[in-house]
């Protein structure tokens, strides 16, 4: 595919597995910005205030986002927690919830509340095999237990290998890869363990991060060759890579007004997610890490919708196209509320990217 040159593109709906949707006021302003970027599926991150840990909350969580859009189909998760027992696992089956989200405690947003002892849950875990629930991992260590020149998503490799080992069956996601060493343990284990990669850790790396509080988010992009590393996973068109953007909005003056470096974690991609994937290829292919030729309509498919529908599960698209054509048009420095109350800051303000319509 001349992805440089081409001025329009027809692709299936993306299917966006990480996402958070927030409360109030910003949910309403975020919600509607899902389809705006092309997508019409979501896996919704449970880290609100209070987290999601009872099968009550989350669908009531689910029925405040069906009440904002009906064009979007809402995968839900609990917030692993003690209180989510094997009995809290059936429940959840029966009321279709999809998976577990697992934070390692005060990693990030809104993560006090999470795991400080994964073994505590394995009781949890074979629950959750036996009855399919997915398993979706924040895959990193706190500071202190990482081991020096290590990142904290290396650190935590081990434990992907040992939870794999112990419940083969059971599917697992390691959230937004960060990594080359994330690549290869993903594509170590067996079927069942799957991961997402955002749109932001592909073009972003830890100089971006240091510096700039709209690409401050965690995991924390790394080095130029790990960002590579998941460019090359994208257009190797294996299944086990699919879009989960962790697009994860702020209120702009808290992105602003924060001193250097104390800007709450998260970038902010929804309204552009396909967007911007397709220009880091872009930006990938000027810098030689990939050829033209190795994006193709089948890999962008693959990695946008199909691998991560079937990951979970879901039919492997949703029968709906998004048309993207070349005209100009540049992402805007935000989005806002009507009474403009509300307003988040979009990453990568001012690129000029594919104008992106529905069929």
């Amino acid at each position: 595919m001349q992805l440089k040159s081409i001025k329009r593109l027809e692709l299936q709906a993306a299917a966006d597995m990480h996402v958070h949707l927030r409360q109030g006021e910003l949910m309403e302003l975020v919600v509607p910005t899902i389809a705006q970027g092309g997508v019409d599926t979501v896996f919704v991150m449970p880290n609100l205030i209070p987290p999601l840990t009872t099968v009550e909350q989350v669908l009531e969580y689910r029925s405040k986002l069906q009440a904002i859009t009906k064009d979007v189909h809402f995968q839900m998760s609990l917030f692993l927690h003690p209180s989510v027992t094997p009995e809290v696992v059936v429940e959840a089956t029966k009321a279709g919830i999809t998976g577990v989200k697992m934070y390692p405690q005060g990693v990030t947003t809104n993560s006090d509340s999470g795991v400080s002892n994964l073994e505590s849950f394995y009781a949890t875990f074979a629950a959750m095999e036996e009855h399919g629930l997915v398993l979706n991992l924040h895959g990193e260590v706190l500071e202190l237990l990482a081991p020096p020149g290590t990142t904290l998503e290396e650190a935590f490799l081990p434990t992907l290998k040992t939870l794999h080992e112990r419940f083969p069956k059971l599917r697992i996601v390691l959230e937004h890869c960060t990594t080359a060493a994330a690549v290869e343990a993903v594509r170590a284990c067996g079927p069942t363990v799957g991961a997402t990669i955002t749109a932001h850790h592909l073009y972003l790396t830890s100089d971006d991060a240091c510096c700039d509080p709209f690409a401050f988010c965690k995991p924390i992009p790394k080095k130029p060759t790990d960002r590579d590393a998941l460019v090359k996973a994208i257009v190797s068109g294996d299944s086990k890579f699919f879009l989960g953007t962790d697009s994860a909005p702020h209120p702009l003056k808290s992105k602003t007004s924060a001193a250097e470096g104390k800007a709450p974690a998260g970038v902010f991609t929804q309204p552009f997610a396909v967007q911007l994937v397709l220009l880091a290829l872009e930006e990938a292919i000027d810098r030689e890490v990939i050829t033209e030729a190795d994006v193709t309509q089948e890999k962008l498919e693959g990695f946008l919708s199909r691998f991560g529908r079937r990951f979970y599960k879901l039919p492997e698209t949703s029968g709906k196209k998004i048309v993207l054509e070349r005209k100009g048009e540049k992402i805007p420095a935000s989005v806002r509320s009507e009474d403009g109350s509300v307003e988040v800051g979009i990453s990568k303000a001012g690129a000029e990217v594919f104008s992106l319509s529905w069929k």
